[in-house]
């Protein structure tokens, strides 16, 4: 038989517990301790896009300007603009009404590069670059980047659960992407002509 401070403190481990699982998801409870770091690469991701450097920088840069749309808005909130730089906000579906909050540096150095770094989400540390190099009458876009987590092989496992979920998302974007900016090439193009 159970004696009921037992059962309070196993519920009140469990619920600690499922409240660590939820912080960490959603990047509420950032932990960041400095013990035990270990790193692992994300990407690297190549695509080609049938579109100017300049257009997929446009498309990549879009979510952050001013007259981003709502929908975007709702993706990504800007919480300090500088020159070439901003501080945002990312919100990301996990699983049902969870949402997972990121917040990120994001350094424009047009044409050729964007950078990313993480400032608050569900591990200490991830930097990320996104390439664009011209290529025949296209664009290549490639992704690399580096994911840290604390607490040695804790952090590994976490890690390995958070790079998987990580790329798909950055592999999703860069479809996004491909799609918008090919679009926008296409509606820019001539037509063409009639008279041979």
């Amino acid at each position: 038989m159970h004696r009921p401070g037992t059962v309070a403190a196993a519920g009140l481990a469990a619920c600690g517990a499922g409240g660590l699982y939820l912080g960490l998801v959603t990047g509420a409870l950032p932990v960041d301790l400095g013990i035990g770091r270990t790193s692992r690469q994300l990407g690297p991701l190549s695509i080609e896009i049938a579109a100017s450097r300049e257009t997929v920088f446009d498309v990549i840069a879009s979510p952050y300007d001013i007259r981003a749309t709502r929908a975007m808005q709702a993706k990504v909130k800007v919480l300090e603009r500088g020159v070439d730089m901003v501080l945002a906000a990312h919100y990301t579906p996990v699983r049902g009404w969870l949402q997972a909050t990121t917040v990120e540096t994001v350094r424009f150095r047009r044409p050729e590069r964007i950078d990313f770094r993480l400032v608050r989400g569900p591990v200490p540390h991830v930097a990320e670059t996104f390439w664009l190099r011209e290529h025949s009458d296209a664009t290549l876009l490639t992704y690399d980047g580096e994911l840290g987590t604390d607490l040695w092989r804790l952090g590994r496992t976490w890690g390995d659960v958070v790079a998987t979920r990580w790329q798909a998302a950055v592999e999703e974007s860069c479809a996004t992407v491909k799609a918008e900016a090919e679009r926008r090439a296409r509606s820019h193009s001539p037509e063409p002509s009639d008279v041979e």
